[in-house]
């Protein structure tokens, strides 16, 4: 069994850590015969937010790296790149740094990923590029709180999963969010909803309000106004980094078990082709327009 781990938060940061001392515990747990194995390959720097991009890849011939050491991890070699998550775990599966892992773990991150904020995470975004080259993966991400961070919970958790994940069908992809509780507190895991919890809640030009100032849906800004240049305020919600206003979530939603003290898990799937009838009916229609336009 190898895995590969990474993350978005930058390879110094105290989740990754975390992680990677669990991870080394349990290679150290191995039965005899059996083979455990973990490399780190993350982002030598935050890149919080970007999902699964891969950045100018065409603009440059290569990658650079750096050895990194880790506090208390004797059996697991560490290495930052000047890369995002998505292509650190790219290059990290396709041989720049050994063989094709097992499984992908991403994290810890410092702030949940739930809700709408799954599609904007590197941490999300780098276990649903390592999916798309057939490789399972386990995103890991905790509710940041008051220091110190019980870190222990949500590497504990994650290792626990291994087993399941390991003989899950190739390609799988869990997304695990947990309070900031110590582990002896944490209530238990269930299976979440992703939510509707959003990382930027309204978008403002405060020289040119909106009418409704609470959701700036109607009015204001440059376009009502004219102004060729400015400042958009953002309001953010939840995950940034905290778990932020949860009143319209419903009870299984991912970002309600946090609140009420659960780990959450959500199965995740990435671009794929939409099958099924409303696809069918979309794209007859949509092809029929453009033959008729073409005749």
């Amino acid at each position: 069994m190898r895995i590969l781990v990474t993350n978005d938060d930058g390879v110094h940061a105290p989740g990754l850590a975390a992680l990677v001392r669990a991870l080394d515990e349990w290679v150290v747990a191995a039965a005899d015969g059996e083979t455990r194995e973990v490399v780190v390959v993350a982002p030598l720097a935050n890149q919080s937010g970007a999902s699964a991009a891969v950045g100018t890849v065409y603009e440059r011939e290569s990658i650079g790296y750096r050895a990194v050491r880790i506090d208390g991890v004797e059996n697991i070699a560490v290495y930052g790149l000047d890369a995002s998550p998505a292509l650190s775990t790219i290059v990290g599966s396709l041989g720049g740094f050994g063989p094709k892992p097992d499984l992908i773990f991403s994290g810890i991150n410092l702030g949940v990923n739930v809700g709408r904020s799954v599609l904007h995470s590197g941490t999300v975004g780098a276990v649903l590029t390592g999916a798309q080259l057939g490789v399972s993966g386990l995103a890991v991400s905790m509710r940041s709180g008051a220091d110190p961070t019980p870190w222990e919970t949500a590497s504990a958790t994650a290792v626990a999963l291994i087993p399941a994940l390991a003989a899950a069908p190739p390609g799988t992809v869990l997304n695990l969010n947990l309070p900031s509780v110590p582990l002896k507190e944490l209530k238990g895991i269930r299976r979440a909803r992703v939510g509707t919890a959003g990382i930027v809640k309204a978008a403002q030009d405060p020289a040119h309000p909106a009418d409704d100032a609470t959701t700036g849906r109607v009015g204001g800004g440059p376009f009502e106004s004219g102004s060729r240049q400015g400042e958009i305020r953002l309001r953010l919600g939840a995950a940034v980094p905290s778990l932020g206003d949860i009143a319209d979530e419903d009870p299984d939603d991912d970002a309600s078990l946090v609140a009420a003290g659960y780990a959450s898990l959500t199965p995740i799937v990435g671009v794929r082709e939409e099958t099924g009838p409303r696809a069918d009916g979309l794209l007859e229609a949509a092809m029929r327009d453009v033959e008729q336009f073409l005749s």
